[in-house]
């Protein structure tokens, strides 16, 4: 399995500015682009907006508390999540990996040892979806990032620009279910208002050309009232 070329975004949810800052400087330093939280309500607000491949959860925090925020997350959509807290015991570490953190680490922690803790998540998370150098495969699709191109049963697809980056969202993040407003502030940087129907457009275009070498199942599912998702 190779390393995915494209920055993995993650979100550092704590009050302690100084521990919050210290992280934010060395994830990026480390090539991840990162994201803070100060709250477990701002945390909940940034994770409904924008899309993120990893939370590290502070669960001492104001307002909800890190479990708290654990619970919201089901709501909005699965994330990985290494938990961090001043305690120590046994059945604080077993309560949070039950109620969905992947991993836990105690304050106070060693950077390095996080950061390695860090990329065991990201590779067993999102182990449907393998990278090597540029070339992303999700089953028989495969998108090669440098070359620009798309085949899905090794027959080469052709898509325009936005399609193409549309494609290639969903197969870095399978399962992850996308907002048409998440799309368009992804790939243009800006907000939807009102040219909803331009995803609409791009979606369908994606799925005809899809179906057109394979359409025995629909690789861009309809989440009804959120998004859309890449069925693997």
């Amino acid at each position: 399995m190779g390393i995915k070329t494209t920055r993995y975004k993650v979100l550092v949810v704590d009050d302690d500015a100084t521990i919050n800052e210290m992280l934010n400087t060395y994830l990026n330093r480390n090539g991840y682009d990162v994201s803070s939280a100060y709250s477990g309500t701002e945390a909940v607000l940034l994770m409904k907006t924008q899309i993120f491949d990893l939370v590290i959860l502070d669960l001492m925090l104001p307002g909800l508390s890190g479990e708290q925020v654990l619970e919201k997350m089901k709501e909005i959509r699965q994330i990985p999540v290494i938990g961090l807290s001043a305690k120590d015991d046994a059945k604080s570490k077993i309560e949070l990996l039950r109620n969905g953190a992947d991993d836990y680490m105690t304050k106070p922690f060693d950077l390095e040892e996080l950061l390695v803790r860090i990329e065991v998540v990201l590779r067993r998370v999102y182990a449907n979806s393998y990278f090597n150098t540029s070339v992303i495969h999700c089953g028989e699709l495969c998108l090669d990032t440098v070359k620009m191109s798309v085949t899905l049963k090794e027959q080469e697809i052709h898509l325009t620009k936005n399609e193409f980056a549309i494609l290639q969202m969903m197969m870095e993040h399978p399962q992850q279910v996308f907002t048409k407003d998440m799309i368009y502030e992804k790939l243009w940087n800006e907000s939807l208002e009102g040219t909803e129907n331009a995803i609409n457009v791009h979606i369908s275009n994606i799925r005809k050309k899809l179906s057109a070498i394979d359409n025995s199942k629909q690789y861009i599912k309809t989440v009804w009232g959120i998004g859309f998702k890449l069925e693997i």
